[in-house]
Protein backbone atom coordinates (compact mmCIF):
# COMPACT_ATOMS: atom_id res chain seq x y z
CA UNK A 1 0.00 0.00 0.00
CA UNK A 2 1.39 3.36 -1.08
CA UNK A 3 1.93 5.73 1.45
CA UNK A 4 -0.89 8.14 -0.44
CA UNK A 5 -3.47 5.18 0.03
CA UNK A 6 -2.24 4.26 3.91
CA UNK A 7 -2.75 8.17 4.55
CA UNK A 8 -6.29 7.98 3.32
CA UNK A 9 -7.53 4.54 5.00
CA UNK A 10 -5.51 5.02 8.25
CA UNK A 11 -2.56 4.16 9.86
CA UNK A 12 -2.34 0.68 12.39
CA UNK A 13 -0.32 1.07 15.92
CA UNK A 14 0.62 -1.19 18.28
CA UNK A 15 1.95 0.20 21.71
CA UNK A 16 3.48 -1.94 24.47
CA UNK A 17 3.64 -1.23 27.90
CA UNK A 18 4.23 -2.72 31.14
CA UNK A 19 0.91 -2.02 33.27
CA UNK A 20 0.79 1.10 35.39
CA UNK A 21 4.95 1.98 34.86
CA UNK A 22 4.82 5.74 34.75
CA UNK A 23 6.87 5.68 31.13
CA UNK A 24 4.32 3.26 29.97
CA UNK A 25 1.13 5.54 31.46
CA UNK A 26 3.37 9.03 29.52
CA UNK A 27 3.42 6.94 26.41
CA UNK A 28 0.21 5.99 26.36
CA UNK A 29 -1.25 9.80 26.90
CA UNK A 30 1.67 11.28 24.54
CA UNK A 31 0.59 8.78 21.73
CA UNK A 32 -3.15 9.37 22.12
CA UNK A 33 -3.03 12.84 22.27
CA UNK A 34 -0.72 12.70 18.99
CA UNK A 35 -3.17 10.71 17.14
CA UNK A 36 -5.31 13.07 17.72
CA UNK A 37 -3.78 15.86 17.14
CA UNK A 38 -2.11 14.50 13.51
CA UNK A 39 -4.08 11.59 12.26
CA UNK A 40 -7.77 11.88 13.41
CA UNK A 41 -10.20 9.59 12.20
CA UNK A 42 -7.31 7.77 10.65
CA UNK A 43 -5.58 5.48 12.77
CA UNK A 44 -6.19 2.78 15.00
CA UNK A 45 -4.63 2.00 18.43
CA UNK A 46 -3.31 -1.66 20.20
CA UNK A 47 -2.64 -1.15 23.52
CA UNK A 48 -0.59 -4.37 24.45
CA UNK A 49 -0.06 -4.94 28.13
CA UNK A 50 3.50 -7.21 28.85
CA UNK A 51 2.51 -7.58 32.17
CA UNK A 52 -1.00 -8.90 31.38
CA UNK A 53 0.03 -11.13 28.65
CA UNK A 54 4.46 -11.93 28.82
CA UNK A 55 4.66 -13.98 26.31
CA UNK A 56 3.64 -11.53 23.75
CA UNK A 57 6.25 -9.07 23.99
CA UNK A 58 8.36 -12.25 22.86
CA UNK A 59 6.34 -13.43 20.26
CA UNK A 60 6.60 -10.00 18.61
CA UNK A 61 10.27 -9.31 19.51
CA UNK A 62 9.31 -6.37 21.95
CA UNK A 63 12.94 -5.59 23.83
CA UNK A 64 11.97 -2.37 25.69
CA UNK A 65 8.90 -1.01 26.88
CA UNK A 66 7.17 1.19 26.10
CA UNK A 67 7.64 0.39 22.57
CA UNK A 68 5.54 2.03 19.74
CA UNK A 69 5.19 -0.58 16.34
CA UNK A 70 3.77 0.60 12.70
CA UNK A 71 3.94 -2.02 10.03
CA UNK A 72 3.34 -0.96 6.41
CA UNK A 73 4.38 -2.23 3.36
CA UNK A 74 6.20 -5.21 4.88
CA UNK A 75 8.49 -2.75 7.04
CA UNK A 76 8.49 -2.21 10.48
CA UNK A 77 8.85 0.69 12.30
CA UNK A 78 9.51 1.15 16.02
CA UNK A 79 9.97 3.90 18.32
CA UNK A 80 11.41 3.03 22.08
CA UNK A 81 10.71 5.72 24.45
CA UNK A 82 7.52 7.80 26.76
CA UNK A 83 6.85 9.03 23.08
CA UNK A 84 7.07 12.63 24.32
CA UNK A 85 8.66 14.11 20.97
CA UNK A 86 5.88 14.52 18.59
CA UNK A 87 8.34 15.19 15.96
CA UNK A 88 10.76 12.15 16.11
CA UNK A 89 7.73 9.43 16.93
CA UNK A 90 6.66 10.87 13.08
CA UNK A 91 9.18 10.48 12.01
CA UNK A 92 10.60 7.60 13.06
CA UNK A 93 7.68 5.85 11.68
CA UNK A 94 7.13 7.77 8.84
CA UNK A 95 4.31 9.53 8.84
CA UNK A 96 3.77 13.14 7.03
CA UNK A 97 1.44 15.39 8.58
CA UNK A 98 2.20 18.38 6.17
CA UNK A 99 -0.79 20.77 6.23
CA UNK A 100 -2.80 20.44 2.73
CA UNK A 101 -2.84 23.18 0.85
CA UNK A 102 -5.66 25.25 0.60
CA UNK A 103 -8.41 25.43 -2.35
CA UNK A 104 -9.40 28.88 -3.27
Amino acid sequence: MSRQAEAATGYNLRLYIAGQAPRSIAAVANLRKLCETYLSGRYRLDVIDLVADPGRGQRDRIIAVPTLVRRSSGAVRRVIGDLSNSERVLSRLEIDVRPKSRRR
